[in-house]
C-alpha cells in the first residue's frame, strides 16, 4: 500500500490516501505497480461490463430487441434519473418480468435533483431506481434463459455460474482462484488479483485480444454502448460519463475506492484501489496517471482537472485547501 493523495487545509496535511496502482499491457503484463499488483481485490461495481457479456453471448439482447441504451445500463451503475428508470422498465416489459422481481430495496434516486423532484410529488422509493437495477434486469434474463428468472442471484444459480465463468476468462485468472463475496445490493461479487482486473477492462475495449470470438463480440458490442451512451454507465456530470464519452477510454467504477479504466491507442489497461475505501479523489488519481504516462490527449486531463480541481473550496467559495498528488508510476 502507498500513499497516492496528500490533502491540505491551510498549510497541514489533513488527509492521506493511501492505496494501489496497477498498469498492465496488451499481454497481461504489469508495466507500473504502485502497491501491490497482486492483491485480491472484489471488483464491486467495476464487473458489471463483464457480468453482462453472457447475456450479449447468448444474443438475449438480439432476443428480447435491446436497445443500445438498455445495453449500457447493464453494465451501469446509473444515478436514477428518468431515462435509466425509463430504460429499466422497458427492459422488464420486454421480458415480461415484474419489477418486484429483482431481490434489492426499492430506493430514492443517487441523483440529487431527481430524488428531490420525487420526495416533492410525494413518490415512494422503488426497485428501478437502485443503481443496480440494469444489472439485476440483465441477469435476470440470463437466468430465464436456465428456466428460473428468479434465482438469477443466487450463487450456485446457472446464471451466476456462467458469469464466474466470463470473469475468469476476461481477467485470466483460474475459475477455482475467484474469490466470491456479495455484493451491497444482493448478487455475488467477484475477487481477482488487481492486475487480472486491470487486463480483464483492456480486453473489453481492445476485444481482439480475446481469443474466444463469441466472446470477443460480446466485449466489442459492449465496450460501444458505453461508449455511445456513456450517461447510461452512471449518470449527469459523473466521472463514469466524462471518460466513457471519449472514444479511447472505457471506465467503471466500484465501491470501496476501486476504479477501472482502459485506452485504446496506448493499449493499457488500468485499475485503482483506494486503501480506505472513498472514491472523489478518483478524478485526481486518473488526471495524474495520464499525466505521468505521457497521455497525448490533454484536452482530457483538463476536462479531469475542471471535473474535480485539486483545489479545496469550502461552501462559501473561498479555496481553503488542496490535493496533491505524491504517487510515481
Amino acid at each position: 500500500m502507498t500513499e497516492l493523495i496528500h490533502e491540505y487545509r491551510g498549510s497541514i496535511l489533513e488527509n492521506i490516501h493511501c492505496g494501489h496502482i496497477c498498469i498492465v499491457d496488451e499481454r497481461g503484463g504489469v508495466v507500473h505497480a504502485v502497491g501491490n499488483a497482486e492483491q485480491m481485490t472484489y471488483y464491486r461495481s467495476a464487473s458489471k461490463p463483464i457480468q453482462a457479456l453472457p447475456v450479449l453471448m447468448n444474443r438475449l439482447d438480439e432476443k428480447f430487441g435491446l436497445s443500445g441504451e438498455e445495453i449500457a445500463i447493464m453494465a451501469g451503475s446509473h444515478s436514477g434519473e428518468s431515462c435509466h428508470r425509463d430504460a429499466i422498465l422497458s427492459m422488464l416489459k420486454k421480458a415480461g418480468y415484474a419489477e418486484e422481481d429483482m431481490i434489492m430495496n426499492p430506493v430514492y434516486p443517487e441523483a440529487v435533483y431527481a430524488r428531490d423532484e420525487m420526495i416533492r410529488r410525494g413518490d415512494p422509493p422503488r426497485k428501478a431506481l437502485h443503481n443496480c437495477s440494469g444489472k439485476h434486469v440483465g441477469l435476470m434474463l440470463l437466468a430465464g434463459m436456465f428456466g428460473n428468472h428468479r434465482d438469477y442471484w443466487h450463487p450456485d444459480s446457472k446464471a451466476q455460474k456462467e458469469v464466474k465463468k466470463c470473469i475468469a476468462n476476461m481477467a485470466e485468472w483460474p475459475e477455482e482462484k475467484i474469490e466470491i463475496g456479495i455484493d451491497g445490493c444482493g448478487v455475488p461479487v467477484f475477487a481477482v488479483p488487481l492486475r487480472c482486473i486491470a487486463f480483464s477492462f483492456l480486453k473489453l475495449l481492445c476485444p481482439e485480444l480475446i481469443a474466444d470470438e463469441c466472446l470477443a463480440g460480446a466485449a466489442g458490442k459492449m465496450s460501444q454502448a458505453m461508449q455511445k451512451y456513456p450517461l447510461f454507465v452512471k449518470g449527469t456530470d459523473t466521472l463514469c460519463t466524462l471518460l466513457n464519452s471519449d472514444s479511447n477510454v472505457i471506465a467503471k467504477g466500484g465501491a470501496q475506492g476501486v476504479y477501472a479504466f482502459a485506452l485504446k491507442r496506448e493499449r493499457l489497461g488500468v485499475v485503482i484501489k483506494q486503501a480506505d475505501g472513498t472514491g472523489d479523489e478518483r478524478p485526481n488519481i486518473v488526471a495524474e496517471i495520464l499525466r505521468q504516462i505521457h497521455y497525448s490527449d490533454k484536452t482530457l486531463i483538463e476536462k479531469l482537472e475542471h471535473f474535480h480541481p485539486s483545489e479545496i473550496i469550502n461552501d462559501n467559495g473561498t479555496v481553503v485547501g488542496s490535493r496533491k498528488a505524491v504517487f510515481t508510476l
